[in-house]
């Protein structure tokens, strides 16, 4: 979709320059301002497996663990993985885990903030988004039917959008 049709839509598209072709958007008239977001991922697996994560039984390790730091890690890494996101001054990524064992999910969610000129939700959702792999990859050996599923935006805040809240499920 070219910009111009997407205006008629009521919306613009801003990596998309007048002739709907790919850019990088120019940030530096905005202001610095205090930025957060937190996304979610979750995954569905056996409940089998659910008891081996939360009883230590995987044996590749702490599953939880290594998916809090490889999503950390990931935030870092977004603007090398989306082609026209900027490299921004993350000031913390935080990764909880939520445990549904009525659904047999855990469920990543990862708040980023940062105080810069643009904002920081894709670093949130590649964050949630890598620790949701990171448990598929360390509990493949045992359930390669886990499903990753709801990879979302819950809330973002700052700039000149405001504040995002994904309304209650």
């Amino acid at each position: 979709m070219t910009a111009e049709k997407s205006k008629k839509r009521g919306a613009e598209l801003t990596h998309l320059d007048e002739k709907g072709r790919a850019r990088m958007v120019d940030i530096s008239s905005k202001r610095v301002t205090a930025r957060a977001a937190t996304a979610r991922a979750s995954v569905m697996m056996q409940e089998a497996t659910l008891d081996l994560v939360l009883g230590a039984g995987i044996e590749k390790g702490d599953v939880l663990g290594t998916a809090r730091i490889a999503g950390i890690m990931a935030a870092k890494k977004t603007s090398e993985l989306i082609p026209m996101c900027h490299p921004i001054a993350i000031t913390s990524v935080e990764m909880e885990f939520e445990v549904d064992r009525k659904a047999s999910t855990i469920t990543a969610v990862a708040t980023a903030r940062t105080r810069d000129r643009t904002g920081i939700e894709m670093e949130a959702l590649t964050a949630a988004a890598v620790a949701a792999l990171t448990i598929y990859d360390m509990c493949k050996a045992v359930d390669r039917a886990m499903t990753i599923s709801s990879v979302q935006l819950l809330k973002k805040s700052g700039g000149r959008s405001g504040t995002f809240a994904r309304d209650k499920e």
